[in-house]
């Protein structure tokens, strides 16, 4: 749906067969200027809320008898160990540069690694995104297989909530000309390179469809867990992230009817 069709504020609602079923009154969300820059900034205060604190041991390079000989000797006047009949005897100890010696400027826990919002800018980016779903030219340069999807937003009727079945919900999204995006998930599983393959993080998978549901107890949400790269959030959860994952905006989402109206509850009075 392009931005003067957005201007009439009204969406077609798919039924579980493909088929339209009515049109809706989009809530004026969708019509929110797109920021970009507003939107990274969003993703990233999420982000840094999930850093996980680090430091040095502060006596980490210092458990040594090394001490400095001073100045006269011919030689630097770094802390040197005091051994003998050992290859460590004379070798500096202690000072940053030094086998075995402390870090110049070590990280610490107590440094503040959560990057701050504004209350305002954080409720703009997540409107901001939110319009950023109902734009073809942002959604397919995201990667995402949309020839088959009829319109954007792409919103179905309440009953999808009700889907208890992986299996069944695959066929609708199928139905919904969703085959090509959830074939590109499917094969965009690789196995990653480097040690964060042997520390929990085996697979690389790429971001496919975000389904926005009314309640938190959709049955869907469970069904979904299966899918690659598809994620299912009630719509009082949305956040930055969800909606533009690695700071870009436009990701194909999927809106039931129920997540409309509560979409429209949510942003009445600007909140967000």
């Amino acid at each position: 749906m392009s931005r003067q069709t957005l201007q009439e504020a009204k969406a077609p609602v798919y039924s579980l067969d493909g088929a339209v079923k009515h049109d809706v009154k989009l809530p004026e969300v969708f019509l929110t200027a797109v920021r970009p820059d507003i939107i990274k900034r969003a993703v990233l205060s999420v982000q840094s809320k999930g850093f996980q604190p680090k430091g040095r041991d502060p006596m980490a390079g210092k458990r040594t008898t090394a001490w400095s000989l001073g100045v006269g000797l011919g030689m630097a006047r770094i802390p040197r160990v005091r051994a003998h009949g050992t290859p460590r005897a004379m070798q500096g100890a202690f000072a940053p540069g030094t086998v075995g010696g402390r870090l110049a400027h070590p990280p610490t826990p107590e440094k503040n690694i959560v990057k701050q919002i504004n209350r305002k800018e954080r409720r703009l980016a997540i409107r901001s995104a939110i319009a950023a779903t109902a734009l073809p030219e942002l959604v397919a340069a995201r990667g995402h297989k949309i020839e088959g999807v009829k319109s954007l937003p792409l919103i179905v009727e309440g009953g999808f909530e009700q889907i208890s079945t992986t299996k069944q919900l695959k066929e609708i999204l199928k139905t919904l000309g969703l085959e090509e995006e959830l074939k590109r998930a499917e094969e965009g599983v690789k196995i990653r390179s480097g040690k964060g393959r042997r520390r929990g993080r085996r697979l690389k998978r790429r971001k496919s469809l975000l389904i926005v549901v009314g309640s938190e107890v959709s049955p869907v949400m469970k069904a979904a867990r299966n899918l690659p790269g598809v994620d299912v959030c009630p719509v009082n959860r949305l956040n930055a992230e969800l909606l533009a994952p690695g700071t870009h905006p436009g990701r194909l989402t999927l809106w039931t009817e129920p997540a409309i109206k509560g979409l429209e509850e949510r942003f009445r009075h600007g909140e967000a």
